[in-house]
């Protein structure tokens, strides 16, 4: 999932939904189609349903969330006032209804939401849901000091006022193109102010490890970087749902691992992201005795290199990977443009085998035809072509010895280079070496264990970034890209005063990409929204700010044949209908 966390135009999206009467069901599975029970698909009819991530989960309250694992374990408590369908509109949980221009729940001019919520809502603890606990959430996340890593949801809201007990109203400081914002998706959960109102801002490091829910399930035990346990939550609302008693949510150590439990031994029950070469997984998908499905659909998600502006020499103590330092020679656009133009896609993309998990790409931003820039395709810099990149380092004063290595101001240049631990991405990493090592530059690869590296208390963790380079796969987790490009702004850079958090990795600082930001944030037109975020994407890649290499497909997962009920979904966690789901 997005770690920065978000076809149509987003105020396209919008603007349809506000002009029709939508979003009248008050049940989930009546806008997706999922199975409706049955006599033998009663509550907790089912046994234990087991789940593998191959990133561990850190973090229970997604609001500090490090990663997909970690919001999408906190789906089967924690919920929204609305899911993102695998349509990319709004589906009400906790809410009613979806508010629209139509039902008087949007304002004309867009500056307001007002959204009713379902009545008679328990959290699994006993307590009454409230609009005060909606209020609480928006007071929660928007605190700075709670260094919440989903705070750009918030952005542009001026208050969150409760109307009375079911109804909550969102009003925005000017007219708020992406209405549905906050509260929506996985970025969106509501946690409980009882639970949560002595620890907010600085006091949210001391907060509960489990959060109390709405959802169909509630934690019964939870080992970090290991196992989460739940059990239905008997005070759900929905009382024929969900049919699994208890679920097992396990971290195992690699994805090829995740897909033989699922596809093979029959051990687990569901797999997700299957980042596994093609030539592994095919065979155990398609073998006559397969015991799984495999789960897939075009979606915004991209695999790709991160580029560290800031020196993350240890040197520098404190001031390590801080955003006022500066890397020796990856601030130079023509050693970016080098390494980007050494690395050959191709093999890269054969991993994952084009159509099956995904293709090769250079945009960072994908998934939606109409925001999807042709431009990169002809771009030098999206090309593999070593003698050019050579040439560029030549241009940038990076010597060559005569062994040749590349020097840089008289210091060997040399790249640290890291990701999670995983078959697949190791091979992606041994390519990328190979062209690097082309150059004349040194390349360490370094694999973390994918709890770590999405965790924020050491040092090999992705957020601390005390590398040149690292890798992993994120995407937008709604149609609408704002909060997605957000994690660009100068504003989202992580540093170790904020704790980390933030969703600004590489440290890159753009005041042109800034201006073109605060121009999305406000600009309504359908057309020109599409042309900023095409424009946003080119700088990304131009600047070599990212280098984008693989476009996922999404959900990439496996599941075992006999569950029912599953709906693939790009735009929001993959467990969001888990209730729904039977055997």
């Amino acid at each position: 999932m997005t770690i920065k966390s978000r076809g149509m135009a987003a105020f396209g999206l919008a603007l349809t939904l506000a002009v029709t009467a939508c979003g009248q069901q008050t049940t989930p599975p009546a806008a997706t189609g999922s199975v409706a029970p049955t006599a033998a698909a009663q509550r907790g009819g089912g046994g234990d349903v087991k789940i593998l991530y191959w990133q561990a989960v850190t973090n229970l309250n997604t609001h500090h969330a490090q990663g997909t694992k970690d919001y999408d374990a906190g789906a089967l408590f924690l919920e929204p006032l609305a899911h993102t369908g695998p349509d990319g509109k709004p589906v009400p949980y906790l809410a009613a209804e979806i508010p629209t221009v139509a039902n008087g729940g949007i304002a004309k001019d867009f500056t307001s939401i007002t959204w009713k919520l379902k009545p008679g809502v328990k959290w699994s603890d006993g307590t009454d849901f409230t609009s005060a606990d909606v209020v609480f959430t928006w007071k929660y996340v928007s605190d700075k000091a709670t260094a919440a890593t989903d705070s750009t949801t918030f952005d542009g809201v001026k208050t969150v006022d409760a109307v009375d007990k079911t109804t909550v109203k969102v009003t925005y400081s000017e007219t708020h193109p992406n209405i549905y914002q906050a509260f929506v998706s996985g970025l969106g959960n509501i946690i409980q102010e009882k639970q949560y109102k002595d620890f907010i801002g600085v006091k949210a490091k001391d907060e509960p490890k489990i959060p109390v829910g709405t959802g169909p399930y509630k934690v019964t035990d939870f080992k970090p970087e290991d196992t989460v346990t739940y059990a239905i939550n008997d005070l759900y609302r929905v009382s024929t749902k969900p049919f699994f008693k208890t679920v097992t949510f396990k971290g195992v150590a690699d994805a090829t691992q995740a897909a033989r439990a699922v596809c093979q031994t029959g051990e687990a029950d569901y797999a997700w992201n299957l980042q596994v070469e093609a030539t592994v997984l095919k065979p155990m998908v398609e073998a006559s005795d397969s015991k799984c499905k495999f789960s897939t659909s075009p979606g915004p998600n991209v695999e790709r290199i991160l580029i560290n502006r800031s020196n993350p020499d240890s040197a520098l103590g404190d001031k390590r990977s801080e955003p006022e330092t500066q890397h020796p020679f990856l601030t130079d656009l023509k050693v970016r443009k080098a390494l980007s133009m050494a690395i050959d896609r191709t093999p890269i993309a054969a991993l994952y085998g084009p159509g099956l998990t995904g293709s090769a790409t250079c945009n960072i931003v994908g998934g939606v035809e109409a925001y999807t820039s042709k431009a990169t395709a002809s771009m030098d810099i999206c090309k593999y072509d070593l003698a050019a990149a050579n040439k560029l380092l030549d241009e940038a004063g990076a010597t060559k010895g005569a062994d040749g290595k590349r020097s840089w101001k008289g210091k060997p240049m040399k790249i640290l280079y890291q990701t999670t631990i995983n078959p697949l991405r190791q091979k992606e990493q041994d390519i990328v070496k190979n062209g690097w090592t082309q150059l004349g530059i040194d390349v360490e690869l370094k694999s973390v264990k994918g709890g770590v590296f999405f965790g924020t208390d050491s040092d090999d963790s992705a957020a601390r970034f005390f590398a040149d380079v690292e890798m992993f796969t994120n995407g937008a987790s709604s149609t609408d890209q704002t909060d997605y490009l957000s994690g660009w702004t100068c504003a989202e850079i992580k540093t170790k005063a904020s704790g980390w958090n933030g969703n600004n990795y590489e440290r890159w600082c753009n005041k042109d990409f800034d201006a073109l930001f605060a121009q999305l944030t406000k600009e309504t037109d359908e057309s020109k929204r599409n042309d900023l975020v095409i424009k946003m994407n080119d700088m990304l890649v131009a600047d070599v700010a990212i280098i984008p290499l693989v476009a996922r497909t999404q959900p990439s997962d496996g599941y075992n044949k006999a569950i029912k009920g599953i709906i693939p979904n790009a735009w929001d966690s993959v467990l969001w209908n888990i209730a729904d789901w039977t055997k």
